[in-house]
């Protein structure tokens, strides 16, 4: 039996350490200029595991590669865009698994899956972010609606991450 627990124990950290965030893409509200812009990019490039950031100024969009160890997470690019004086309108993660199984309303660390079917990922997979202060306002009424049935998602616990699998 203690075996048993053992391998279970294992095959759990092996499923979780496998989980690793690569890169994540923010398009911020609120820009009117390339100085708003320089802003949030000043802000993302100072974050310690970062490895540079990107833009795409016709979509607002800041494209964040991670360096290899790292622990940040969504809440760390929120407040860095929030410390610039803008806002998120949408947050996609690139999270890297690796024989992992996930399946709707899962909770993994942080993490919860909600709208997905069951499967084993591998790969980089892409997911969105769906919780207040990482989708517009006017979007997360709509999704607060939609989403009742997960009890997470109505307690609004800025530790807990609604993602949606983006690319099956």
């Amino acid at each position: 039996m203690k075996k048993l627990m053992v391998l279970v124990l294992g095959f759990v950290l092996i499923n979780t350490a496998n989980a690793q965030l690569k890169k994540v893409d923010i398009v911020a509200t609120g820009l009117t200029c390339s100085m708003c812009s320089n802003a949030i990019y000043k802000q993302l490039q100072v974050i310690d595991g970062v490895d540079k950031v990107e833009i795409d100024l016709n979509k607002n969009l800041f494209t964040v590669i991670l360096k290899a160890e790292h622990n940040l997470t969504p809440q760390d690019f929120k407040d860095r865009v929030e410390k610039a004086g803008f806002f998120i309108g949408t947050m996609v993660l690139y999270i890297s698994y690796s024989n992992f199984a996930i399946e709707d309303g899962k909770q993994e660390n942080s993490y919860v899956f909600i709208d997905t079917n069951s499967q084993t990922l591998n790969g980089v997979k892409q997911f969105r972010v769906l919780d207040k202060g990482y989708v517009t306002a006017k979007e997360f009424k709509k999704l607060s609606k939609k989403y009742i049935k997960y009890a997470t998602y109505s307690v609004n616990n800025e530790n807990d991450y609604h993602i949606k699998l983006v690319q099956e």
